[in-house]
């Protein structure tokens, strides 16, 4: 199962990651987003299901 990070890099914008059970990267963000909630929207669309 793979794991998402939200996360806020140093500009301060808010950013996911996705990793796979073995610990490699297989997501990120392409973008900094101003709220945790665009954040998680652009997620979702990216295959995120969680809360």
């Amino acid at each position: 199962m793979d794991k998402w990070e939200f996360y806020q890099d140093n500009r301060k914008e808010w950013r996911w990651r996705r990793t796979s059970s073995n610990g490699v990267v297989v997501g990120a963000s392409s973008e900094g987003f101003s709220t945790r909630a665009a954040c998680v929207e652009n997620a979702r669309r990216n295959g995120y299901t969680g809360n």
